[in-house]
């Protein structure tokens, strides 16, 4: 199978069949498909098309049931086909489908802030409405500058974000991006943008052999950063709990409350984004749950209506709220889907059935049999670390383990997109072949997977890597 087979994200496209066919020529005719390599699809070089989903699987157009091991985009927390959920949608709609939250509320938009906000860690009781994670970034980021200017910092404007971190692809959100490739086509982006070393500890070039020192050190290089711009120009530090991209960097003990107190000393504040992270992808409602930190800020989506619709949030504490609640002063921002009303008991409807069937409970109770599971893997030549937690896991690829020596080019291009992507695509594996970094491969399954879903994910990537290692890409 060749490079051109595959699209941009590693999910292979296989050859065409009669059922799948005519949807595939409509799609190469009018649907542009997001982060996609639009010229990988030819007469013979088909669109996936998935037409059908129930619990943790999905059948495409010519009845092939695959595993959902991405969670669809990190989001379908609950499985699909959930009738009980459409229940509450269709509930809802039949109620009242839409009213905006520009100047008045309705009653699911209320419930649903009020839900957040008791499973929110510290005194983050303030609910923004978005559609969508990118958008939850963005408002952070006017947020935190519009606070700023209220209380006459006037000159603070600028974010501190990590390495290789993705935060979402409009203008500000991708500014807070670090991903060198999708900036570009872009640039100039907006000003104010300063990065930091991203929590990669198998990559470490000091304290190596040190996990919790590591961590204190790269906690240092966000002062530093402070200090070289200036404390009174810095407005926030956009950091993910588990960074996505370059395939789940997990935070050192300690890395957390040190981050906290820098950000405090200097009057910064801390934005947590968890458009990942947040919902039971960790194990916990939220990130800072899990490491125990409490941001200013948490940017989420996702998990929050389990892919059942499209909504996002920005959870705000009480004391950034605060300059907002008075007189004249306004948020000048907003979005006409933002809290729709069938989102939200939909949101609420996924929160309730987390809480009900013990789905939080499950990941934790699995964790650690995931882990296990994985890290049986670097028997295999080529696989060189095991990194993530609750249901979040990447394995970074590698041509030598002892060197740690990496894939790059089209050498990563042969191995991801070439070999690794459609094989697993072929075997009925969903997941992700991600080269934003070091060539790594994700898994985040929906949050109801059970232990023998794990075993077929990781049996599947035995296969695969195997057989690439034998090939010798």
């Amino acid at each position: 199978m060749t490079i051109n087979e595959i699209i941009s994200d590693g999910i292979t496209v296989s050859s065409p069949d009669h059922a799948s066919y005519g949807y595939s020529e409509r799609a190469r005719r009018h649907l542009w498909l997001q982060m996609s390599r639009m010229g990988a699809y030819s007469e013979t070089n088909e669109v996936p098309i998935m037409v059908r989903g129930e619990g943790t699987h999905v059948w495409d157009a010519n009845g092939k049931k695959y595993f959902d091991g991405l969670s669809g985009l990190f989001t379908n927390m609950l499985g699909h086909g959930r009738s009980d959920i459409g229940a509450a949608a269709a509930e809802q709609i039949s109620t009242m489908a839409y009213f905006p939250l520009w100047t008045y509320a309705h009653p699911k938009a209320i419930e649903l802030a009020e839900k957040i906000a008791s499973l929110a860690p510290g005194d983050l009781n303030r609910v923004f409405f978005t559609t969508g994670g990118g958008e939850a970034v963005e408002s952070a980021w006017k947020l935190a500058r519009q606070y700023h200017k209220l209380r006459g910092d006037t000159d603070r404007y600028k974010v501190i974000s990590r390495d290789v971190a993705y935060h979402g692809t409009t203008l500000g959100a991708l500014t807070i991006t670090s991903l060198e490739d999708y900036r570009t086509p872009f640039e100039p982006l907006v000003p104010g943008a300063v990065k930091v070393p991203a929590v990669n500890f198998y990559r470490a070039e000091k304290f190596a052999d040190d996990f919790e020192a590591f961590g204190l050190w790269s906690a240092k290089h966000i002062e530093e950063a402070i200090l070289r711009e200036g404390p009174e120009t810095i407005a926030a530090v956009f950091l993910e709990p588990v960074q996505n991209a370059g395939g789940c960097f997990t935070p050192p003990r300690g890395y957390w409350q040190s981050v906290r107190e820098i950000c405090d000393r200097y009057g910064v504040l801390l934005v947590s984004d968890e458009v990942i992270c947040a919902f039971g992808r960790l194990g916990t409602w939220f990130g800072g749950q899990k490491y125990d930190f409490v941001p200013d800020i948490i940017c989420c989506a996702k998990g929050l209506s389990s892919g059942y619709a499209p909504i996002g949030a920005m959870i705000v504490s009480d004391r950034i709220a605060e300059p907002f609640q008075h007189g004249d002063t306004s948020f000048i921002h907003g979005f006409t889907w933002a809290g729709h009303p069938v989102s939200c008991a939909i949101a609420l409807k996924s929160i309730e059935i987390i809480e009900d069937e013990h789905v939080l409970e499950n990941v934790l109770a699995n964790e650690d049999y995931f882990r296990d599971s994985l890290e049986s893997l670097k028997e295999i030549p080529i696989v060189g670390d095991v990194r993530g937690t609750g249901y979040f896991w990447g394995i970074e690829l590698v041509k030598d383990q002892t060197s740690k020596e990496t894939w790059a080019g089209e050498d990563a291009e042969r191995l991801l997109r070439g070999y690794v992507s459609p094989e697993m695509f072929r075997r009925g594996l969903i997941c992700r072949s991600d080269d934003r970094g070091d060539p790594v491969v994700q898994l985040a399954p929906p949050l109801i997977s059970t232990r023998d879903d794990i075993d077929f994910m990781v049996g599947t990537l035995r296969e695969v890597f195997t057989g690439a290692a034998a090939l010798h890409i």
